[in-house]
Parts: structure tokens; C-alpha cells; sequence
């Protein structure tokens, strides 16, 4: 099982189960009270835990182990229905609650008030804050060393779907509340077709910044910069590496990597310490005889290759123990 692939899991599970029962409630308050914002809250909360299913089916699905057809394993897969679940977001979410208040508000119809409407709307909001804290405390926990604008850019999708979807949903119901009351107070239905196009455009707002960080990954997003830049000075600092002539990763899963990297070898800095090592021996036992001279060149330059692989294990070994995240690392040579 791959590191990382765990990711997301918790949040997004708290985020069905909370949006489930939400839903219910929702759409009760709105078919008795009639009113669009509360309509569009309650598709809203509908969306948001199918979608939310969908991120678990992905979360699962990606934890599953490599096989010959797939040698990096499934990681990506976590991506892909997390596109589907904001395509979601957008088309059923943003869309049938645009449509709803659009609809209103050519023809608005009356609102009517009840406790019953108010006490929906704070079970909503106590229930969808609880969630959106559990994704913030997510991010924050498996970033803790990034600021929120680095977090929100490299956290794990799943978790930020719940963090943007969940904050636009406790956003919503405080939304929906004021255009309820504004059109009671005002006895206009105008305010609570606005508060319903508010609401859509926010979700809308939300899926198109879920398509694009998915889209990254699935089209092979490369490892954050910071780290390359380390393993680049890692590289650098050994003698025996002339220069990185191509650097390239890719994310495999949250926080799981390849890299290919093609070096220069230094061959006088890889082979000194070995030759002095060896050479006094040798010559030695070689006095001069040719015949032992040529066992000596056929001996050597046999190991000199081994030497070179050797060298590039230890570089990998050193890469993958500073990022454990690195799970598979391709280098080509030139010497």
C-alpha cells in the first residue's frame, strides 16, 4: 500500500455522512417552506455528498497494490474521480442551482416562514462546520510547515474538495438565512432567487479550482519545487557527479513520486580513492611483467562499471531516505 494513499480519507468520510443527514433536513425545510434558497442549499448538500462518494471510491480504488499492467500502481486514480466529483460540483451543484434561482426570479413565488426553516438551517451550519474543520485540521496536519496558500496549492484534492466545499456550504447557509429573512421582511421573493445565484456561482467558483488541481495530476504534475530543489543540491554536493544534465518527476499519489534523472559522472573523483587504494598492490605485483599488467587492466576495468552502478544505488538510497515519498527513481548515465 502505497504512502500517502490514505490521505483524505477521514474528512471525506465525515463529509458523507454529515452531508447525507444535511440533505434530508434541507430539503424538508425547503418543500415546506417554498423557498429557492433553501431548494438550492438542499441540492446543494445532495451534490456535495454524492460527490463526496466519489472521492471516497477514488481514495479506495487508488490504495490498491501495482500490478503488471500497472507498475506504478493506481494513485492517480484518486485524481480522476475527484475530476468527476468536481465536474459534479459544477454541472449539478453550481448548475441546477442556478437554473432554480433563475427560475425564482422571473417567478418569484412567496416564502414561508416557520422555526422549522431556522432550526434546519443551524443543525446545517453546526454539522457542515464540524466537517469543514475536519478537513481544515487534515491540511493542516499533513502540512504542517507550509502556510494556508501552500497547502491549499499542494494538499491532497480529496481533502481540499471537503475543505472548499463544506466552507462554501456553512458560507451557504449563512446566505441562504439572510435571503430568507430579507424576503420576509421585505415580503419580495427577488432576495431569495439572489441568494440561490450567490450560492451557485460560489460552488461554480469551487469546482473550476478542483478541475484545474486534478487536471494537474492526472496530466503528470510534477514534485513540488522545494524538493526538487534539494535533491538538485543533494546531487550537486557529490563529487563524483560532473552535473545534472535533466531532471524530471512526476506525482504518482499524494505524496508519492518518480523521478528520472540523467547525470555526468566524474570518473576521475569516482575512481581516485579505488585506484589508490589499489594501485600500490598492484604494482607490486606486476614488476614489471606484462602479463600481469594485462590481468590487472582486465580486473579493473570490469569493476570500474560495478563501481559506477554502486555509487548510483548509494545517490538513490540517499534520495529516497531524505523524501520516503520517492518511491521510484530512474537514472541514466553519461560518463
Amino acid at each position: 500500500m502505497q504512502a500517502g494513499s490514505k490521505h483524505g480519507i477521514v474528512p471525506v468520510l465525515a463529509a458523507v455522512m454529515g452531508n447525507a443527514i444535511v440533505s434530508i433536513i434541507k430539503l424538508s425545510a425547503a418543500l415546506t417552506s417554498g423557498s429557492s434558497a433553501m431548494f438550492s442549499e438542499a441540492i446543494h448538500s445532495f451534490a456535495d455528498t454524492a460527490n463526496q462518494i466519489f472521492l471516497l471510491i477514488g481514495i479506495t480504488r487508488s490504495r490498491k497494490k501495482a500490478t503488471e499492467d500497472f507498475v506504478y500502481g493506481y494513485g492517480r486514480e484518486r485524481f480522476f474521480w475527484a475530476v468527476l466529483s468536481a465536474c459534479g460540483v459544477f454541472f449539478v451543484g453550481a448548475g441546477v442551482t442556478m437554473y432554480h434561482g433563475i427560475t425564482s426570479l422571473i417567478k418569484p413565488e412567496p416564502v414561508e416562514i416557520s422555526p422549522f426553516v431556522f432550526a434546519v438551517l443551524g443543525v446545517s451550519f453546526v454539522v457542515e462546520l464540524a466537517t469543514f474543520f475536519i478537513a481544515a485540521h487534515e491540511l493542516r496536519e499533513a502540512n504542517p510547515h507550509l502556510t494556508w496558500t501552500e497547502r491549499l496549492n499542494e494538499g491532497d484534492p480529496s481533502t481540499l474538495a471537503v475543505f472548499l466545499e463544506d466552507g462554501i456550504a456553512v458560507l451557504g447557509v449563512l446566505i441562504a438565512s439572510a435571503a430568507i429573512g430579507l424576503s420576509y421582511v421585505t415580503g419580495n421573493g427577488l432576495w431569495d432567487a439572489v441568494g440561490s445565484i450567490i450560492i451557485s456561482v460560489l460552488l461554480g467558483v469551487a469546482a473550476l479550482i478542483l478541475i484545474s488541481k486534478n487536471r494537474g495530476y492526472l496530466i503528470g504534475k510534477a514534485m513540488p519545487e522545494e524538493i526538487q530543489d534539494e535533491i538538485l543540491e543533494l546531487l550537486a554536493s557529490d563529487p563524483a557527479v560532473e552535473r545534472v544534465l535533466d531532471f524530471k518527476s512526476t506525482t504518482l499519489d499524494v505524496g508519492v513520486y518518480r523521478l528520472t534523472c540523467e547525470v555526468e559522472i566524474n570518473g576521475h573523483a569516482l575512481i581516485g580513492d579505488y585506484l589508490q587504494q589499489s594501485l600500490p598492490d598492484a604494482f607490486e605485483e606486476i614488476d614489471g611483467n606484462y602479463e600481469s599488467f594485462k590481468r590487472f587492466v582486465v580486473t579493473h576495468t570490469d569493476r570500474i562499471p560495478r563501481l559506477i552502478g554502486t555509487h548510483i544505488d548509494l545517490l538513490e538510497a540517499k534520495i529516497q531516505a531524505m523524501f520516503p515519498g520517492i518511491r521510484h527513481v530512474i537514472s541514466r548515465l553519461i560518463s
